[in-house]
């Protein structure tokens, strides 16, 4: 009797039980994740070949070089010393900046000098976006006339007008000063960190409906004893106001690209502070895989507003040596580059197309009200088979 009472409420709770595992099986969709990144590194995107064919009339001419061709002979090795005086000396940096006709700062003041053109790029092939939705640069109700680059990899038409001003000047070529430097004060400083955070995310390869949010950071990028920036770390979001912006995205076999939205994003570099304000911006991304802290590969793209990037271009004049640039140049070459949002009065484009290539870290973002966002971080168990190789 008690071997059979014992047998009959072993066989209601295995009954039991299995009623109950359908419930789990069907208790609804797994929860909504967040995915947060932090750029660790941004430069503007460039097709540099090392021959430069894309910059057939060579590299652009300093503005030492240009002070120094406008001086009669005998005035160049009097201010020079006969040359002992450098292009770096303080003196002659200053000589050569303020060279209006009635001794502007030509950074200034750009337009009160009539310096040659700039030499810009002409190459075929750019990294962009194809912000305008045309193929062969014809204007339309928010972009002007302008010639498009191919992208190398995928044969489609893009815009980076950006990179057509600046490429074929040295210090802002892959790799060189104008851009590097002020990549590394990021990672050192911690100032002007951009943070993405990718919300409703249902799956990590294919998602049709995800929003994604661009902010600025309070934390510096942690590293360990090599210099090399930790996956995963937390980063507090800073409470600037005009940070914030949202767009919806979808991802696609992994790839995660979003609608056009107006953003601004924090900018510091070269001991300037400020942020960039990009209309119609988008962003492309290659979502972090699950568990894994590699860092994934990024373009963002939109139209530059011109005053903002000019503010930015003036405040370096500093490294007009360093760079090898010069203002006057720059400041024509991009307002006939120009080709985004054209002003209802003027009919003159507002805004250059720009490109960035941008390199990211799975992150915690920390929200001013202590709402931790999770980047989906590695279990415990997790990190200890990738330790061991498993």
């Amino acid at each position: 009797m008690h071997i059979l009472r014992a047998v009959t409420t072993a066989g209601a709770a295995i009954c039991a039980l299995a009623a109950f595992l359908p419930g789990i099986a069907n208790a609804g969709p797994a929860p909504k994740r967040t995915v947060g990144l932090v750029v660790t590194s941004w430069f503007t995107a460039q097709y540099n070949t090392p021959h430069w064919e894309e910059c057939p009339e060579g590299a652009a001419i300093g503005n030492d070089e240009l002070w120094l061709r406008s001086l009669p002979q005998d005035a160049r090795i009097k201010k020079t010393d006969g040359g002992k005086v450098q292009p770096v000396d303080g003196a002659r940096k200053q000589q050569a900046v303020v060279r209006g006709p009635n001794g502007e700062d030509v950074c200034m003041n750009p337009t009160v000098v009539n310096d040659p053109p700039l030499r810009i790029i002409k190459g075929k092939f750019g990294y962009g976006f194809n912000l305008d939705g045309t193929n062969d640069g014809a204007p339309t109700s928010k972009s002007c006339k302008h010639d498009k680059f191919e992208d190398p990899d995928t044969g489609l038409k893009v815009d980076n007008q950006t990179y057509r001003t600046l490429g074929c000047i040295l210090g802002w070529r892959n790799g060189n000063y104008m851009e590097g430097h002020p990549n590394g004060e990021r990672q050192d400083s911690g100032r002007g960190t951009i943070l993405i955070e990718v919300t409703d995310v249902d799956d990590l390869e294919n998602d049709p409906d995800v929003t994604v949010a661009f902010y600025g950071a309070l934390d510096p990028m942690p590293k360990d004893s090599t210099g090399k920036i930790l996956p995963f770390a937390s980063y507090h979001v800073s409470g600037t106001p005009q940070y914030g912006a949202k767009a919806k995205g979808r991802i696609e076999n992994g790839q995660l690209t979003t609608t056009p939205v107006d953003a601004r994003l924090p900018l510091y570099g070269n001991n300037y502070t400020g942020d960039m304000f990009l209309k119609d911006m988008r962003l492309r991304v290659a979502m972090p895989k699950e568990g894994e802290g590699a860092p994934v590969k990024a373009l963002l793209g939109g139209y530059y507003d011109f005053n903002k990037w000019w503010d930015y271009i003036q405040k370096i004049e500093f490294l007009l040596v360093a760079g090898q640039w010069n203002c006057p140049q720059i400041y024509q070459a991009a307002k006939q580059l120009a080709d985004g949002y054209p002003d209802p009065k003027t009919g003159e484009c507002t805004a250059l197309s720009t490109a960035l290539t941008m390199e990211a870290l799975p992150a915690f973002i920390v929200h001013p009200k202590n709402e931790r966002t999770v980047a989906e971080a590695p279990e415990p168990e997790k990190k200890t088979q990738l330790a061991q190789g498993q």
